[in-house]
Parts: structure tokens; sequence; C-alpha cells
């Protein structure tokens, strides 16, 4: 492929004269004659490349470097963790199956944790159980969570990457993909140098959103087609200096109070909330706080805010709905203060510097994961990963309502590799929540542990492909399980 192609396959990106209407009406010609051909760097050659360094992508990486493959990882932030990280999202969801007696998402997800557990920055979900601060007081797919500390989980994974030998690039953005006909052949990203080519054999779309997939012509679906809505977003946040045995002891003694009405919870903290409502002190579309107790004993994360009709694909979106989340972070402050007891000193220790995502895009893979497949326990032939995360939809029937639907047959379910696997590009995986799957089975498997064990059958699988001289699509899933299962993956 030569210059002049390359620039038409990454996008056009090199305009010569473009006449713009500017104030005033003035057609004077704007031209953007300082990009040309050459300003296009073809800086980096890599057999795979992971975009976005979250959950699911430092995962794959991590996974395919260790198979012996060249793996580069480009993150837009400065840190890997994404949600985990950047997002400030704690605990972990459930690692084990529905009856709480076996760890179920092992692999690079167990040794994360380990680590973590060792250096004094997390607590092994094997003790961590449901109805206690740790879980939120939340009994439903809320057993054997894990708290964890971010700045610990940063240092984790620039160590694991080091060791695989990732190439690690920070503050990087992805721009448009590389194509060779209907192959991912890499990427061009956006530095502080300018914008640059990475080339590749492979490409694993960790982006969350799938932006690299929809860009090189996959076929996607947006939120729930049959609603036209996304799941709400949420901005997290931390809070220390609490007096947490008077915040437990509040809320242990309304456990009895916890119900559902119309769709909507009230749980921890709502008799606190509803005073607020009367009061003119709180606006939120939520009647409760979920607040998970943390590492150390006076630090909790909560997740309370809630953002509708957020379309994470659109820039003004996401600073409408960041803006929105901090101002509700400071109205969540402030009823700390006056109505929640072992809250009034408490101080906000840090906000998101992301917005939490639920949903946005979903690709069309070879196989789309259906909601009845997690309800009924059905583990296919191909599955990559097992998991028992109930179904967690928000905002379907209300901007605050939660509907929440736990497994009703079997200690788990399974991810089939085929939901990596998107329709009509080749050469390419997508990991995390952008997987194939309908709107309300992507409430199930959008949260962290099984985002990271996609990542890691993704990373697996490219660097097979890689070895082998086919593509992800062609692959033996049979293979890919037995490495997989080498390599401490629990598949039932």
């Amino acid at each position: 492929m030569d210059r002049r192609d390359f620039l038409t396959t990454a996008g056009g990106l090199v305009v010569g004269g473009i006449a713009m209407n500017l104030l005033g009406g003035c057609t004077e010609p704007f031209t953007l004659s300082s990009l040309k051909a050459g300003d296009i760097k073809e800086s980096y050659q890599t057999q795979v490349l992971v975009l976005g360094g979250g959950p699911a992508g430092v995962c794959a990486a991590i996974a395919a470097a260790r198979q012996g493959v060249k793996v580069m990882i480009v993150e837009q932030g400065g840190a890997l963790g994404g949600m985990a990280t950047l997002g400030v999202v704690a605990p972990f969801m459930t690692c084990y199956d529905t009856t709480g007696e076996q760890m179920i998402i092992k692999g690079i997800f167990e040794e994360i944790v380990d680590r973590m557990v060792a250096l004094g920055g997390a607590l092994h979900p094997s003790g961590i159980r449901k109805t206690t601060g740790y879980s939120a007081w939340i009994t439903d797919g809320h057993d054997h969570l894990t708290p964890f500390d971010a700045e610990t989980l940063k240092y984790v994974l620039d160590c694991m990457c080091a060791e695989a030998g990732v190439k690690v690039l920070f503050h990087a953005n992805f721009v448009n993909p590389i194509l060779a006909g209907d192959r991912a052949a890499g990427a061009v990203i956006l530095t502080k140098g300018g914008l640059e080519a990475v080339r590749a054999d492979i490409v694993i779309d960790c982006t969350g959103d799938g932006d690299y997939a929809a860009r090189a012509g996959a076929p996607t679906e947006f939120g729930n087609p049959r609603t036209g809505r996304v799941q709400p977003s949420t901005l997290f946040f931390h809070i220390n200096n609490v007096e947490s045995r008077l915040l437990e002891r509040d809320v242990e003694s309304k456990l009895h109070t916890f119900r559902r009405i119309d769709g909507v919870s009230h749980r921890a903290l709502h008799w606190h909330v509803l005073k607020a409502v009367e009061n003119g002190d709180w606006d939120i579309s939520r009647r409760s706080v979920n607040i998970y107790k943390g590492v150390r004993d006076d630090e909790w994360a909560v997740n309370t805010t809630r953002i509708a009709r957020v379309d994470a694909t659109n820039s003004e979106d996401l600073t409408r709905g960041e803006i929105e989340g901090r101002r509700q972070v400071k109205m969540v402050m402030d009823f700390f203060h006056k109505y929640v007891p072992g809250c009034k000193n408490a101080t906000l220790k840090c906000t998101g510097s992301t917005l939490g995502i639920r949903e946005s895009r979903h690709i069309l893979g070879e196989y789309v994961l259906q909601v009845d497949d997690l309800l009924n326990g059905v583990v296919s032939d191909d599955a990559i990963l097992v998991a028992s995360n109930s179904v967690d939809v928000h905002g379907r029937l209300s901007d605050n309502s939660t509907e929440y639907i736990t497994v009703q047959n079997g200690r788990w379910y399974g991810v089939p590799y085929r939901t990596l696997v998107p329709q009509r590009v080749e050469n390419l995986l997508v990991a995390g929540r952008a997987l194939s799957a309908t709107s309300d089975a992507a409430g199930a498997v959008r949260v962290m542990p099984p985002c990271m064990a996609m990542g890691q059958a993704a990373g697996v699988a490219a660097a097979l492909a890689v070895k082998g001289g086919t593509t992800p699509r062609n692959i033996d899933p049979t293979h890919l399980r037995k490495v997989l299962l080498e390599n401490g993956v629990f598949l039932g």
C-alpha cells in the first residue's frame, strides 16, 4: 500500500482545501495546508494491537504477549485499568458461582487480585460476603466482591505489562482504522507528536464503545433498539474520614426496610434520602445510596449519581454527563454531611476522571448473546469464560428504575467466543462491554471481571491466529479453550 492508498484507507485525513462558512457569512477558503501526507508517521509495527487499556484491554495485551507475540496497547489516559482506575469504579463485582462456593473467574483476573492482596491494596473476594458494607448490603449478585485500591491496581498492571513485554503507549487517541480490503491492518492514532500509524496483524478493539469496529464497517447496534435508550451513566466517587461503625450501625438497623417499589430500589440510606427529597436537598433519580466499604476502614466507594441519556460516542454528551455528574457528587456530599451518621466530617477523596458508561454500541458478531442464555445457564462448546453476574438493567422502566435478575438454572453461564468476532471485518476482535450481546444480556457481562476474562480470551485468540497464519474467525475454539485452561482459566 503506497502513501496515497494508506491515507485514503485511514479515512481521508489529508485535506487540500475546504470551503467553510465562518462568522458573518465569510466564504474565504480555509486551508489545512499544514496537514500533509508525510505528517502521518509510520511509527509502529506490531503483531497484535490493543486499543484501550481498560480491564478488557490490559488483560488482552498481557495474555497475547505471554503467548510469545509482539503486542502494543494504546490508551488515551495516563494509566492502565480504565474504569477500575481512571473511573474509580470499585469493588470488582462477583467472580464466584451462584452458590458462593467456587471462584469461577480466574486466570489473569485472579493473578491481578492476588498481587494486589499481597501489596495490601485489595481484600480477597473469598472473605467478602453479601449483606455487609462491602457489598452495599445487597444480596442478589453481590456475594464475594473484591474491594481494591486504584493506585495499587495501576502499579500492578504496569508491572504485569512490563513483565510480559507489552509495549504501552499512553496519551494516544485512536483516530481511524487502517484497512486492507475487509481486513484490519492497524490504526491511525493521535499522540503528542501528531498523527502516527500503527501497523498490526490483528487488532483487538477494547475501546468500550466499539469505536474501531464501527469505523471499520462492522455492523453494530446502539443501546436497546426496542426502546431507543441506553442505560444511564454514573460518576463514581470515593469518600474517606468516615466513622464507619456509626454508618454501618445506622444501615444495619434498617435492613428490614430494604425493598423495591415499581422497579425502584430502596436500599441503603433510603430513609435519609426520603427526608432529603422532602427538604429539597435531593434531585437525583435514585432513592437510595449504593455505598461500598473499601480496603481502608474509613473509605467508601459511592455509586449513586445517575445521568440519563448519555451517548458515549458523542463528545458533547460526555461533556454534559461529566459536568452533571460532578454537580450530583456535590449534592450527595452535602447529603452525607447533613443526614448520614458517621459522615459529618467525611471528605471527598476523588471522583472518576471519566464517566462510568454502562452501555453504548454492541457489535453484531458471529453470535449474539441472549438473556435467556444467561438465565438458563447455557455453556456453549466455544465458551471462553463462565460467569454468574446477574442481569442488571438500569433506566428501562424509568430514569430511576433498576431491573435485577439472577441466574435461574445452574451455577453459571458461558460467553461464546463467537461474541467477540464481529461480522464483515477480518483480523479484528472486540472484547469488553461492546461484545455481541443484546442490551439485556450485556447488562450482566459488562462488569469488570467478565470483561477481564473476555480480554484474556481475545488476547490468546489473537496470538493463536498470528502464530497459525490464520484469522481470529477461523481459529479452532477447542484449541483456544485448551490454551485458556492451561493458563488458569476456569471453563466449568
